[in-house]
Order: structure tokens, then C-alpha cells, then sequence
């Protein structure tokens, strides 16, 4: 299962794992969100609600699609947050793990606070 992000002329695959947040998110695809940052973390709400998996992680690596289920959004961490206590991005609390974004997230750091953003089945 893959999922591609549009945002202005930016393009991004995401590997989906298979657990049921991620289907549920493939399902739920096509949708649109607006963009939200915090430090070196782009996240927008979606139409899924999910309950937190037992293998949620709160510090995971850059690159790492992960679902805030205190938000129904998608985080996309490319770097430190704002609680960041390492290089590795923290996340907000716990969240679901998804899959990876193909390619360099740093690519992500182009998106502004407000950029709509499309989901869309690969």
C-alpha cells in the first residue's frame, strides 16, 4: 500500500505498513488537509479516527509517516520538535507509525503552515 502527498508542486510516496491505522488511512484516501508545523514537523487533520497501537512510539526517525491520535492528523517529523531531546524528531505524544516517506525528508521543510495538503492512493 502507498499513499502520494501533493502539496503546490511537491510530491511524496509513503510505504504504508500493514496495521490497521494505516489502512484505515489508505481507505479513508483521496482527502485534503491544511498544513500545521511545530519545529521540524509538518501534520494536518484527517477523516480517520484511530485508537493509539501498542507499538506506538513517541521519538522515531526522520522520514517516519505517523498518525496523532490525540488529532486524527498524519505527522510527518523530519527533524527536532520543539521537545526534541536528541537529533531525532519527538513527537507530540505516542503516535501510531504508518509507514516512510520515500526519498529526503528534509524535502518536507518546504511546506508552509496553511499549504493544502492531498492524500491520494499510489
Amino acid at each position: 500500500m502507498k499513499l502520494r502527498l501533493e502539496v503546490g508542486k511537491l510530491r511524496f510516496l509513503v510505504n504504508l505498513q500493514n496495521t490497521p491505522t494505516a489502512k484505515a488511512v489508505f481507505e479513508a484516501a483521496p482527502f485534503e488537509g491544511r498544513a500545521s508545523t511545530w519545529g521540524e514537523e509538518v501534520y494536518f487533520a484527517t477523516p480517520v479516527s484511530a485508537k493509539l497501537e501498542p507499538d506506538a512510539q513517541q521519538v522515531v526517525e526522520p522520514g517516519t509517516v505517523c498518525f496523532w491520535t490525540e488529532g486524527d492528523a498524519l505527522a510527518l517529523p523530519y527533524g527536532r520538535t520543539p521537545i526534541s531531546t536528541d537529533e531525532r524528531p519527538k513527537l507530540a505524544s505516542r503516535c501510531n507509525v504508518l509507514g516512510r516517506l520515500e526519498g529526503d525528508p528534509k524535502e518536507l521543510a518546504k511546506i508552509r503552515s496553511g499549504d493544502r495538503i492531498s492524500v491520494a492512493r499510489a
